[in-house]
């Protein structure tokens, strides 16, 4: 039997902004122990019995970002597929996708178990042991899911009716009253959103229920562009193709409409994090009923939740309150209304406001960048380009740049000159030079750049050659 698991790694995790942002998603946040959420559900993929051979589906511009965290692991014997993705299209274009990919390359038998790759699971035993038996279910030729056992009324979650292991019917997340008389009725358990079914199966059952986006899926992987590594596969697919698949869950295009599809109930410790409600949670309250991350001083402070990054925290006389601090954007909300988080970015997003994309550090292929200060025709900027990582060749039709060296050493192309930079040194690059920064050591390349111009938005840049495959 072929077992492949797939982690779905997309979204923006817009309910735990601040922390989450659209280019910085939920799957990157790191819990206590150090680990993200993306190489938490990366270990407990490699631990399913008989898997080989990862496939992960992601948006393009977080591909490196991923290999980044699941490289820190270091984990042998593993290829890795990755299925890029120009923007998200929801569940449905992402799994017909896999699904026909798998089918063509390691077999229509081969058991897919599709995992989101942002959830907590604290017990791996019991998780391993559910997954074991859904696989069996799956290479049966049945569409087998998981079913948390649920411990109280939740709204955040849909429902699973079961009989037994067979599924009676899917369940939209239900209000507060509904979801009371659900779990009263002991035949209902939560939705964790993972499956396991055949590459075959799966394909079936999307061309019965919605041929249009499988259609789709197997014309975008047609004409995907393709690249192989030592131990990975990419497959990049193109913007055009792409947006033309119809957006909607695997849920309603196809779970919905099955029938036979089979359920293991389970208790493994899961939680989707969907709220920084649920993300306390992770963590033992203190005697007051508090939560608190980083450095805080808290006073009078009952039932409150406080996550800090960097500066202290101070409370006095709060209660049920969640406190989240980050470097650009301080969020403070009633413990009550954690779950319309999402409204705030949805503004934020449609007010154009740039927290809700990024950070004021902004992850790049090659490091990273903050923004220090800006003022009228001057942007500082704090650059840390990782062992190995390469800027672009590039130009700007607005702006020059003084680079100063503070760590490492600086590999440089100004215009017609290369140049080796040590700490201390510097160059300036006038406005329309072609340059470049490149790291060939072994630790990290620290830098400050002060930008001067009339214009000094990311979006004037004019890319020659690129490592990473980026235009414009």
């Amino acid at each position: 039997m072929t077992i492949v698991p797939v982690i779905i790694s997309g979204g923006a995790g817009a309910r735990l902004w601040p922390l989450s942002r659209e280019s910085y998603p939920k799957p990157f946040i790191r819990l206590a122990d150090g680990m993200s959420l993306i190489q938490h559900s990366l270990r407990r993929a490699a631990a399913i019995a008989g898997a080989g051979e990862i496939v992960t589906i992601t948006h393009r511009d977080l591909l490196f970002e991923i290999r980044d965290h699941y490289g820190e692991l270091a984990i042998g014997g593993l290829e890795h597929r990755f299925i890029l993705e120009p923007e998200g299209r929801d569940t449905a274009a992402a799994i017909g996708t896999a699904a026909a990919e798998i089918a063509a390359q390691l077999g229509p038998d081969a058991v897919m178990c599709i995992l989101p790759g942002d959830h907590v699971i604290s017990d791996e035993p019991a998780f391993l042991a559910a997954v074991a038996q859904a696989v069996e279910i799956a290479h049966g030729g049945r569409l087998a899911t998981l079913g948390i056992r649920p411990d109280k009324p939740e709204t955040a979650y849909g429902y699973i009716e079961a009989d037994g292991t067979d599924v009676v019917r899917f369940v939209e997340k239900p209000d507060l009253e509904t979801a009371r008389k659900l779990v009263a009725s002991g035949r209902f358990l939560w939705n964790a959103g993972m499956f396991f079914v055949e590459a075959g199966t799966m394909l079936a059952l999307m061309e019965r229920h919605c041929p249009d986006i499988l259609t789709d899926c197997r014309r975008c992987l047609d004409g995907a562009r393709r690249a192989a590594g030592d131990g990975f596969m990419q497959i990049e697919l193109a913007p055009d193709c792409f947006s033309k698949v119809r957006k909607t869950s695997i849920d309603y295009a196809v779970l919905e409409k099955a029938s036979g599809l089979a359920v293991v109930p389970c208790d493994i410790g899961w939680s989707d994090i969907g709220s920084w409600d649920a993300f306390s949670r992770l963590s033992a309250q203190d005697a007051d009923g508090n939560v608190l991350h980083g450095t805080v001083a808290a006073i009078d402070t009952k039932n409150s939740f406080v996550h800090g990054e960097g500066r202290l925290i101070g409370t006095i006389g709060v209660e049920n309150l969640v406190i989240v601090d980050t470097a650009d954007a301080l969020l403070v909300a009633a413990g009550d209304r954690t779950q319309d988080v999402k409204r705030l970015t949805s503004r934020l997003k449609e007010e154009g406001h740039k927290s809700y994309r990024e950070h004021l550090k902004v992850h790049r292929p090659w490091g990273t960048y903050a923004v220090l200060e800006t003022g009228p025709r001057f942007k500082i900027k704090r650059i840390e380009v990782k062992p190995g990582g390469r800027l672009s060749l590039q130009m700007h039709h607005h702006r020059s740049e003084h680079w100063v060296v503070v760590a490492g050493r600086a590999h440089v192309v100004n215009g017609g000159d290369e140049l080796v930079l040590e700490p201390d040194q510097s160059t300036y690059i006038p406005c329309g030079n072609r340059h470049r920064l490149e790291n060939r050591g072994t630790d990290p390349l620290i830098l400050i750049e002060v930008q001067t111009g009339g214009y000094l938005e990311e979006d004037d840049i004019v890319r020659f050659d690129d490592i990473y495959g980026r235009n414009g």
